[in-house]
């Protein structure tokens, strides 16, 4: 059976339409898919987000869910969404991860981005940084540990190294600047490794990537959104992908915004959306086990 992939263009007044348009057309694509573009033409002004606009990306978000959900589509791409204009319309999710797990009753999801020899998951997300510490706690970084662990064996990693970030500068330093460390992530780390004996650290944020991107390790767990997404953006700007672990489909987008500013200039680069649909094609392959 052929896959079938829904891509949605996102917000219709950024660069989504032309970067699907531009993969669609590249000749770089698996062909071992059909794909279709999900949603209704719009006309708009680009670099002018509008209601009308934030409306059209809303209902391709909620057609694409109920088409994947129904397995008339075995994956999903997002294009980029501009989330003010989202809110302005009564939108309730701090993105489109949380979206699609609400509209799969899915409470064990996660955000992870990979990209060039990246791989990051998130244990907190869209929070105001004075906010993530208090958030953190150890079941919710086993949960995500083991979702982030799924998604490198599915990748056809059979044994993957996992780098646990510490959250405070050098990882607390025993305690001198910080207890996050002694007294939530290591005792996590432990629970991880009593089901899959991969994990290490807490490891120094400040040194941790240079390693994971050359080589060391094949994915980390990040405490916070900037401490994975500012390394992945650096190494892999312009092809990283955003992947919502946890789902019943694969859904990927690319990991970078609408970008109104050039949008119907001829210089957005289709490379993130490129690898966005390759890996949705790559993770929607059966295979042999179901993801915890």
């Amino acid at each position: 059976m052929r896959l079938r992939v829904g891509i949605t263009l996102g917000d219709p007044a950024g660069i989504g339409p032309e970067i699907v348009q531009a993969a669609l057309a590249s000749g770089r694509l698996p062909a071992t898919a059909d794909y279709s573009v999900i949603g209704k033409p719009v006309v708009c002004s680009l670099g002018q987000p509008t209601p009308e606009t934030a409306h059209a990306a809303l209902d391709a978000l909620e057609e694409s869910a109920a088409l994947a959900f129904r397995g008339e589509i075995h994956a999903v791409v997002t294009g980029p969404i501009h989330k003010a204009r989202m809110y302005e319309i009564g939108f309730p999710f701090p993105g489109q991860t949380e979206f699609f797990a609400d509209r799969c009753g899915v409470k064990n999801f996660a955000m992870l981005l990979t990209g060039g020899k990246l791989t990051v998951a998130l244990v907190t997300t869209h929070l105001p940084l004075r906010d993530a510490a208090a958030a953190l706690n150890q079941g919710e970084i086993i949960r995500i540990g083991l979702l982030l662990e799924d998604f490198l064996r599915r990748r056809g990693i059979r044994d993957p190294r996992i780098a646990v970030a510490g959250l405070n500068p050098h990882a607390g330093e025993s305690g001198a600047i910080g207890r996050e460390e002694i007294e939530i992530i290591t005792p996590a780390i432990a629970g991880l490794n009593s089901q899959s004996p991969i994990f290490a650290g807490p490891f120094s944020p400040d040194t941790l990537f240079h390693h994971a991107a050359n080589g060391s390790w094949d994915g980390v767990l990040c405490m916070y959104h900037d401490q994975g997404l500012i390394p992945l953006k650096l190494h892999a700007f312009h092809e990283g992908v955003n992947v919502t672990l946890g789902l019943p489909f694969a859904r990927t987008s690319p990991d970078h915004g609408t970008a109104f500013e050039i949008a119907g200039k001829g210089m957005a680069r289709a490379d993130s959306m490129i690898a966005a649909i390759s890996l949705a094609v790559e993770l929607a392959r059966p295979i042999s086990a179901t993801p915890a």
